[in-house]
């Protein structure tokens, strides 16, 4: 019978024979789950994707909190679903884990030939694109450079992944102060859409507005995707906080004045800063 640990190892130093060990322990505990939990024997790979997408949500808000036990927690839960992929891929005969370990290594030391090959690459942007021109060489690899950024990721993820790849191969701003002539540019045709009122060009304008501001970030190596949750989440803080003081009043927001929400924000803003 399987027993959980009886203490929190967290911060230890595992070995490298513990760490295999620990690895093996969970392959054993997700076949015997497999075999024997009613629900475990149901999952497919379709049912699987939506919790899939949940866990790696979780995990990538516990990464930008810095909580680092809820990191480890998620990434838990992250590589149970990679081996049980895996175990549910061993099933219908095509791939198992060892062929999920096999293929990533192999693919790691073929795109770090200046690690296990002659090829020099003294800097991570170097790094980037010997990445993208080495993945055009596959054998089995994209037929074109924007060919690996996935339909379904979010749009402004997206954005950020196909100029990231396009400057891979060379199309990117000679300076990175030239972007902002584009913004700019950008900038007023949405403006001039909008006066316009044509709200189907409006929206394409927004578009590629909103394309170019990514496309600075990433020159200005800022990840636009965290900024804008970020903010999102100093939003919420703050507008929580002018609840809380109304409900405290007695009163309800559609009550208050924009005038006294805005006093509260401030005084949540004050509050943030102490």
């Amino acid at each position: 019978m399987f027993r959980p640990y009886q203490t929190d190892p967290y911060m230890e130093k595992h070995s490298r024979e513990e760490k295999l060990s620990a690895f093996g322990r969970l392959l054993d505990v997700l076949d015997e789950l497999r075999e024997k939990c009613p629900w475990d024997r149901k999952q497919t790979f379709d049912s699987l994707r939506p919790n899939t997408i949940e866990e790696v949500y979780e995990l990538c808000d516990a990464s930008l909190r810095k909580d680092w036990k809820n990191v480890c927690k998620e990434l838990g839960d992250v590589l149970e679903h990679v081996v049980f992929y895996a175990l549910m891929g061993s099933e219908i005969g095509e791939f198992d884990i060892a062929d999920v370990c096999r293929r990533e290594t192999d693919k790691l030391i073929f795109r770090h030939p200046h690690i296990y090959g002659d090829e020099k690459a003294d800097s991570a942007e170097t790094v980037l694109q010997n990445w993208e021109q080495i993945k055009l060489k596959e054998k089995d690899g994209n037929k074109s450079v924007l060919a690996g950024v996935p339909t379904a990721l979010p749009s402004m993820i997206k954005a950020f992944r196909i100029t990231e790849k396009a400057a891979n191969v060379g199309f990117d701003w000679a300076k990175k102060e030239d972007v902002w002539a584009k913004v700019h540019e950008e900038l007023g045709e949405f403006e001039e859409e909008l006066r316009r009122g044509d709200k189907e060009r409006s929206g394409e304008e927004l578009g590629d507005f909103l394309f170019a501001i990514v496309n600075a970030a990433r020159l200005y190596k800022l990840n636009p995707d965290t900024a804008l949750e970020k903010t999102c989440q100093k939003f919420t803080r703050r507008f929580n906080y002018i609840e809380e003081q109304a409900k405290r009043q007695g009163r309800a927001l559609k009550d208050m004045t924009l005038e006294e929400m805005d006093a509260l924000w401030d005084e949540a803003k004050k509050t943030e800063n102490k």
